[in-house]
């Protein structure tokens, strides 16, 4: 008979493999500090843990999170919802199916929209890039032969090539891409002086999803972390809030946990009905054409030779599939905060979605497709 899985024992704690200053670890390790979640992180050194994630999960990672049974996971999105399954108190998805809905499309625009703002401030200013560029070699290359330099300078060619001016950010598109996190700033500052956390009195999904831009990177990095300071102080208070959530307190207050009106939340949802999903229609169309660069204006801002991600085809699937899960009350409550905010039609713009057969399935232990498309 098989032994319940323990979460909580600070004998036996998860195995977080990741980074310090990594986009998907943070948003991991918040998630298990609000959940009470023992864990312990441990620094990714190349080639090693690189090469044994490959093995483990089928992708070249992180985070990855190994269990004490041994079993390692990849993905923190499937992570997070398999582990909910596990250790559901204290609730990160709110019990309200419309509030859920709406919390995993936060999460979902945090991982795969913000990700390029914060990878641009990051990467493109030359003294945030030196500075992470030896933060990275100094934790996770030291079994890298070489002098530190050089490997600091491959890392910076690497992250440009890949992420920021390698993933359709021009010169032309970089005011634009700095004014989605100044708007994010804005939206979420005035949404944090109405209430703690995003939908209500007690961290969710969504707050979850938003730790992992804010936390390792714009609430890090210098440029950004500048601009929260000056422009949203009640966001910078928000996210130390959020990594000092305790579990016992959110389960104390979970059966009189207040979610607020949906109202605050739409000028953000009107950012993705604007940018990101019309972003993942844009990306899918690509994948359909086979064609693994792409141009696309996105909010009047031109992205010129983006690579593709098969990834996010799936992403968008997924959201269609969450709402689709909706009892029929529930679908009619979402679809007409959708409708007004903008995200009901390009949810639903295009009428096939190139999805690979099987993409995906076996997450969060094994991966299929989710760096594809990196360094092409």
């Amino acid at each position: 008979m098989n032994q319940p899985l323990v979460l909580n024992d600070p004998e036996k704690p998860v195995r977080v493999i990741g980074s310090n200053i990594s986009y998907f670890t943070g948003k991991l390790e918040t998630y298990f500090r609000c959940k009470g979640i023992s864990y312990r992180l441990d620094s990714m050194e190349f080639p090693r843990d690189g090469l044994a994630a490959k093995r483990e999960t089928g992708v070249q990672q992180m985070p990855v999170a190994v269990l004490p049974d041994g079993r390692w996971m990849t993905d923190t999105t499937k992570i997070i919802e398999w582990l909910e399954q596990q250790q559901p108190s204290p609730h990160i998805y709110p019990e309200d199916p419309v509030q859920r809905f709406l919390g995993l499309l936060i999460e979902d625009y945090a991982d795969e929209w913000l990700w390029r703002p914060a990878m641009h401030f990051r990467w493109h200013y030359p003294h945030g890039a030196k500075l992470h560029s030896a933060l990275i070699v100094n934790e996770m290359m030291n079994l890298v032969p070489g002098p530190k330099l050089f490997k600091r300078w491959v890392i910076r060619r690497r992250q440009r090539g890949g992420y920021t001016a390698g993933d359709g950010i021009g010169a032309d598109a970089v005011k634009g891409v700095e004014a989605i996190y100044f708007r994010t700033l804005e939206q979420l500052d005035t949404l944090f002086r109405s209430r703690p956390y995003v939908l209500g009195s007690t961290p969710s999904i969504a707050d979850v999803g938003l730790s992992g831009p804010f936390l390792r990177h714009f609430g890090q990095d210098p440029v950004p972390l500048l601009h929260m300071r000056e422009r949203a102080p009640a966001v910078h208070e928000w996210l130390a809030r959020l990594w000092n959530s305790q579990p016992a307190k959110a389960s104390a207050t979970r059966n009189g946990a207040k979610l607020e009106s949906d109202e605050p939340l739409k000028p953000l949802f009107e950012e993705i009905g604007r940018c990101y999903l019309p972003y993942l229609n844009a990306n899918a169309e690509a994948v359909r054409d086979g064609q693994k660069r792409f141009d696309a204006r996105i909010d009047g801002v031109p992205y010129t030779k983006a690579r593709y991600s098969q990834y996010r085809v799936w992403c968008l699937s997924q959201l269609r599939q969450k709402f689709e899960s909706l009892h029929e009350e529930a679908k009619t409550r979402a679809e007409a905060f959708l409708q007004q905010t903008g995200c009901w039609q390009p949810l639903w713009q295009l009428s096939d979605i190139p999805l690979v057969v099987g993409q995906e399935e076996a997450l969060p232990f094994r991966g299929d497709f989710k760096m594809v498309g990196v360094n092409e």
